[in-house]
């Protein structure tokens, strides 16, 4: 499977497989019913995709301006702590209010979000590529 078809399923899959932990996680984390953390989940992924496309434009348009091209490490690693710095700043407040916890629970919530999200990407990754081949990108 190959082209637009492959990240669309690669997509769907993730995001439907991630929901389904994380509504288990932020159930058991907060001692809420699976309906309103899976309510959660939901909006968190709405929230995490969105982030994602508002960053990297932004993010995209500063590098443009920059005139030394290309992506070293360091340029690599600040992309990844913004990235993740904002996205805890848009999710702290909102599981707190959400699951009504204090920041601080908050805060424990999401870091074991990004926590588990480093794990299940690369597990994910490699799985899917061992069903479904590589892309041709990563073919020899």
């Amino acid at each position: 499977m190959q082209g637009i078809r492959r990240k669309i399923v690669y997509v769907t899959l993730y995001e439907a497989i991630a929901i389904a932990i994380c509504t288990v996680g932020f159930a058991l984390a907060s001692g809420q019913g699976l309906g309103l953390a899976s309510a959660l989940s939901v909006i968190c992924s709405l929230t995490a995709v969105l982030w994602n496309l508002v960053f990297n434009h932004a993010f995209e348009r500063w590098e443009a301006r920059q005139p030394v091209r290309g992506r070293n490490f360091k340029r690599r690693a600040a992309h990844a702590l913004m990235f993740e710095g904002g996205l805890v700043l848009l999710l702290v407040p909102l599981i707190a209010w959400w699951l009504d916890v204090g920041l601080w629970h908050a805060l424990v919530m999401d870091l074991g979000l990004v926590l588990f999200f480093l794990i299940y990407t690369f597990a994910f990754t490699w799985a899917f590529d061992k069903l479904f081949g590589l892309p041709t990108t990563a073919t020899p």
